[in-house]
């Protein structure tokens, strides 16, 4: 990488960390520490709570998922902007009029304590899991680029966010995650108009989108209902609807962003922000991965994305397999060429009988190079070098490091970190939070002064930063980051979600019966999940969130109802 590269990534991240010190440098006390100041602006929230979504595993993940399966991935996110009209009428009033630092102490006044701790530590499980996967996805990279072992850079990108979230807390997440955001939207625009410009001159934008279309990349909506199926238009409404109600209205994560807001109107119309720009934000990554796409179909790609596999194979026997591969892979491209330029050709004249005849040999030709890959990933997963065959993750980052002018390689590097930066730190800071006000100060430690717990909110964030790091350096590449993610919050997100509707519309069901009704749930999902993984059934993990909500609030109630008391719950 060019010294103007480096220069221009670190001189980024350190100067958004910087900045985050100097701004919360008089935060003295737990409140300010764990919620700010609530002065927040509506859209200083929507963007803090855009960043604490989009991780860098956004930004590595999504393209890889547009270039190997299209734009259908953008149905994932149809639920968002339903959630968050339901979440700023249902969720924000009792939220802010209880002036709660986190979503669970609602649970106690409407439940029991039980209730609430259970539903903080099922936060504490699933939030603390996905915290080591977004340290882990850009030090992939890190390591990847400069050589080093991958846990030595997972502990240095770990120790600089723990550095500023603890000297800073939720206000230094808030105000970084602002400029973090500006930088991550202006990275992928300039990454988008770049790729496209890297074309064949010979090849037009519309060309270019026309060629994206016949090999069926831009097929957004699938309307066919399948339960197996992980993205289509009904998983992602229906089953994302109760994802993103759970993710952004009881994940403490998401809830201690906009609860820093200087308003509930500040803090709706950062949630409206927020879905409004969300989905045409995806839509943007997911085109980036699909541009890369076709920059590949005229440009040749590597038969296996992960460069440091292949040079690595090169220690085994099997590597001369592997360039035979290679060979192949070559010819097929060469052959592939003709039939691409005919396809166009065929497009500009609009001869529809030319047009089918090369789009299905350009189709054929594509799943011969996608066999090739496949088994040139089974000979990494063989090689005996403990390597992971999955490449998805690697296809952006590969076109970045080989493709972009310099200066705009240490950017895109930048967006990336500042990515992962900003989630990152969301998640140690709500999982301090949530280990301090409904865990540690409501039953272990009660009734010190302001000052023991702020320090010992440091202490746990230092804590919290320790397990998502060695979470990390213990992971392996998933099928995909980010749908990695997304699983791990499903298996949790449904039974939560379900304990905040029985408390919100259920009101003659007490604590007791959904306590034991989030534990049968969570169990269900659990096996449903691994009966998933066996291939005894197949199930898209997207539904296990209305499965798990829906169990919590029929069996809370079924339990409710045969314990014979019917006096009503202490209201909200």
């Amino acid at each position: 990488m060019h010294l103007l590269d480096w220069t221009i990534m670190l001189g980024t991240l350190l100067g958004i960390v910087a900045y985050g010190v100097i701004k919360t440098r008089n935060i003295n006390n737990v409140q300010s520490y764990l919620l700010g100041d609530r002065d927040l602006k509506w859209w200083t929230i929507g963007l803090s709570v855009m960043a604490t979504q989009a991780s860098a595993i956004t930004f590595l993940s999504t393209p890889g998922q547009g270039y190997i399966d299209g734009m259908g991935f953008a149905q994932f996110y149809f639920g968002l902007p339903i959630a968050m009209v339901i979440l700023c009428v249902f969720f924000l009033p009792i939220y802010y009029n209880l002036k709660v630092y986190t979503a669970y102490e609602y649970l106690e006044g409407r439940f029991d304590l039980k209730t609430r701790s259970l539903t903080a530590i099922l936060f504490l499980v699933q939030r603390g899991l996905a915290a080591g996967i977004t340290i882990y996805a850009p030090a992939i990279i890190l390591s990847t680029i400069l050589g080093w072992s991958l846990n030595i850079t997972v502990f240095s990108i770990g120790l600089i966010v723990i550095f500023y979230t603890v000297a800073g807390g939720t206000k230094a997440v808030s105000v970084t995650q602002k400029q973090q955001m500006i930088i991550i939207l202006t990275g992928m625009v300039i990454a988008a108009i770049i790729i496209v410009n890297k074309l064949p001159e010979n090849i037009s934008f519309v060309e270019a989108l026309g060629v994206a279309g016949k090999m069926e990349k831009l097929n957004v909506v699938d309307l066919n209902f399948d339960l197996s199926n992980r993205y289509n238009l009904w998983s992602g409404i229906l089953g994302g609807v109760f994802l993103f109600l759970s993710y952004f209205g009881t994940d403490q994560s998401q809830v201690q962003r906009y609860l820093s807001g200087k308003s509930l109107t500040e803090s709706r119309l950062g949630l409206l922000f927020n879905g409004i720009l969300k989905v045409p934000m995806q839509f943007l990554i997911l085109f980036v991965g699909v541009m890369v796409f076709v920059f590949f179909l005229f440009i040749k790609p590597p038969l296996h994305f992960n460069a440091s596999n292949v040079e690595k194979l090169q220690q085994s026997e099997l590597y001369a397999d592997y360039e035979v591969l290679d060979q192949q892979h070559d010819q097929i491209f060469a052959a592939q060429q003709e039939e691409i330029n005919a396809l166009v050709a065929a497009m500009r004249t609009e001869d529809q009988a030319a047009i089918a005849d090369a789009k299905e040999k350009v189709m054929a030709m594509h799943e011969e190079q996608k066999a090739l890959r496949v088994q040139a990933g089974q000979l990494i997963e063989d090689s005996g070098l403990n390597l992971q065959n999955n490449d998805k993750d690697y296809v952006f980052i590969t076109f970045i490091m080989n493709y972009l002018p310099i200066g705009l390689i240490g950017l895109l590097l930048a967006v990336i970190f500042s990515a992962a930066m900003s989630s990152t730190a969301s998640e140690l800071n709500a999982l301090a939070t949530t280990t301090v006000i409904d865990i540690y100060k409501r039953s272990l430690v009660k009734d010190r002064e302001d000052q023991h717990y702020l320090q010992v909110s440091k202490w746990i964030t230092i804590m919290w930063g320790g397990i998502a790091l060695f979470f990390a350096v213990t992971a392996s590449l998933f099928e995909n980051l980010i749908q990695a993610v997304n699983i791990i919050g499903s298996l949790f997100y449904g039974v939560i979600l379900g304990i905040f509707m029985v408390a919100f519309f259920l009101k003659k069901v007490k604590g007791s019966a959904v306590f034991i009704a989030a534990l049968i749930g969570e169990a269900c999902i659990l096996s449903l999940w691994y009966l998933d993984k066996i291939e005894t059934i197949s199930i898209s993990y997207l539904w296990f969130n209305p499965i798990g909500c829906f169990l919590v609030m029929i069996i809370a109630s079924i339990i409710q109802g045969m314990s014979g008391d019917k006096e009503t719950a202490a209201a909200a």
